[in-house]
């Protein structure tokens, strides 16, 4: 089921709202068992079968988590871990090691959203371990584990986040504030996948789909149009969950931030997948030494870290060699942060923000035979070249332009002129406009608002500080979420997946 389709809004929604809140007037243990059951009749839409592969991870690892809570053991807790990260092997990674090796591929289906929940899952057991989380009621476990609105596609939860406020008696009832923050930014999460995402994606899909040697123009056309679609479905994606998960009165953690609006690369994935970026520090990073053991070692750690990141979003040499990229780039950061040679933050956010566009493009590549030629194009080792309609606007400018080395293709210009206008909206939209946490701020949205990135570090040029735009539950702002959502409701017709259900 989608956050962006009819059924779920009109249909599974209100019901599961409404039985939530009348349930939990009476008890709020019986709130958590209706919730987490209709978390997975909402995972089990997608396809059934899955579903005891949801509720057989659940049930071993909340055994196993008891067993680490009255016995502390490394033992079993590696054991755990391990169990978890070889079902996700098979699922996910079967395949690609198989064709590898050359070997026969096998049938396999990947389960949508198993990286999350399979990462939630070894996130409890080595708090639990620790001492740092504890969890007595299986009701309580399996709303933790299934919760909906982070189900399939994240944030990444600590059970510490989550379960003090299930917890809480007053979320059972509902408020008015938390409806309006809400439906606020769920309108706004739903405008952003269904009004920009969605309709970037045919510039994108036309130039990466074509395949060939793309030109200059042509090829970052198309990576900067993917590049804002993904930031837009992913973002939009993130607000949603918040948005839902606010209607039942619970905060989830922020899990993105402007991360455009990053001058460099660390402040990027303090900005991107920010739950992911932190379990990858703190599952990670910091086990294999951090920064503790010198600069080699750092580098090493950093680029281990980033190739599995890469992994984790994909089985493929596409995903490795995009995460290797990332590690690469942090490790150029590092050592530029060590020469203390001032640059300025416009100059930064450029940099990284080519960085980040070259990678995505393994990201988007159907190959990485297609990748290597894109990037070709990226740099300009196809040349430069115009549609054929450019030509005669031209006129007496044509034999400086040609003696620049622009040439001409056959076709009009209408495809291109679209291309860059759409990117042009959307670049104005993510640089100049402030994002939605800012808007929301002084409602505190989600657990962080108001704090700092996922390591520590201030987000993206204020990217959590609050917006002169600031969002108030006022008639007029009552008007312009109203306007938004019925444009959001017009663009239903055609529910689209999100991009990181995939991963």
């Amino acid at each position: 089921m989608l956050f962006n389709s009819q059924p779920f809004l009109l249909l599974f929604l209100p019901v599961v709202l409404a039985g939530f809140f009348l349930l939990g007037r009476r008890s709020p243990v019986a709130a958590a068992w209706w919730l987490a059951a209709a978390s997975l009749f909402f995972y089990g839409y997608w396809n059934p079968r899955f579903l005891p592969l949801l509720l057989t991870s659940v049930v071993l690892n909340y055994r196993l988590g008891a067993l680490l809570r009255s016995r502390p053991s490394r033992r079993w807790l590696a054991v755990g871990v391990a169990a978890n990260l070889l079902a996700l092997g098979w699922f996910k990674y079967a395949g690609f090691l198989a064709a590898s090796a050359h070997l026969p591929v096998p049938d396999i289906v990947l389960p949508v959203g198993i990286s999350f929940f399979t990462f939630t899952q070894i996130a409890f057991l080595v708090d639990t371990c620790e001492g740092k989380a504890s969890e007595g009621r299986f009701a309580h476990y399996l709303l933790f584990v299934t919760y909906f609105p982070h189900l399939v596609a994240g944030p990444v939860l600590h059970h510490k986040e989550m379960m003090p406020q299930f917890a809480n008696r007053a979320i059972y009832r509902p408020r008015a504030l938390d409806f309006a923050v809400g439906v606020t930014i769920f309108v706004a999460g739903l405008a952003k996948k269904v009004l920009i995402a969605d309709n970037l994606a045919p510039y994108a899909n036309a130039v990466f789909n074509h395949g060939g040697n793309p030109s200059l123009l042509l090829a970052w056309g198309g990576v900067l149009a993917y590049a804002f679609q993904l930031y837009f479905d992913f973002s939009g994606y993130s607000d949603m969950a918040i948005g839902l998960s606010r209607l039942f009165g619970v905060r989830l953690p922020l899990n993105f931030a402007s991360p455009y609006k990053a001058a460099t690369i660390s402040e990027f994935w303090r900005c991107w997948h920010m739950t992911l970026s932190r379990f990858l520090r703190d599952y990670l990073y910091m086990p294999l030494g951090g920064n503790r053991h010198g600069k080699a070692r750092r580098y090493v750690n950093l680029m281990v870290t980033m190739l599995l990141g890469g992994l984790w979003h994909g089985a493929g040499w596409n995903f490795v060699i995009w995460g290797g990229l990332h590690g690469i780039y942090l490790a150029i950061h590092h050592a530029w942060s060590a020469l203390r040679l001032p640059l300025g933050r416009r100059a930064a956010m450029t940099i990284t923000f080519v960085a980040v566009c070259y990678a995505w493009v393994f990201f988007r590549a159907a190959d990485l035979h297609g990748a290597l030629a894109y990037v070709a194009g990226m740099s300009g080792a196809n040349g430069i070249a115009l549609p054929d309609a450019f030509a005669s606007r031209l006129g007496g400018l044509l034999p400086r332009v040609e003696r620049w080395g622009i040439t001409f293709y056959g076709g009009g210009g209408s495809q291109f002129i679209d291309t860059w206008s759409a990117v042009a909206a959307a670049a104005a939209i993510v640089f100049l406009c402030p994002n939605t946490q800012q808007i929301m701020a002084r409602f505190a949205p989600a657990l962080d608002s108001g704090a700092s990135g996922a390591s520590g570090a201030s987000g993206a040029s204020g990217a959590h500080r609050p917006s002169r735009l600031a969002w108030a539950p006022t008639r007029a702002w009552g008007v312009v979420i109203g306007v938004i959502a019925l444009l959001d409701l017009l663009s239903l017709n055609r529910p689209s997946d999100f991009l990181y259900f995939q991963f």
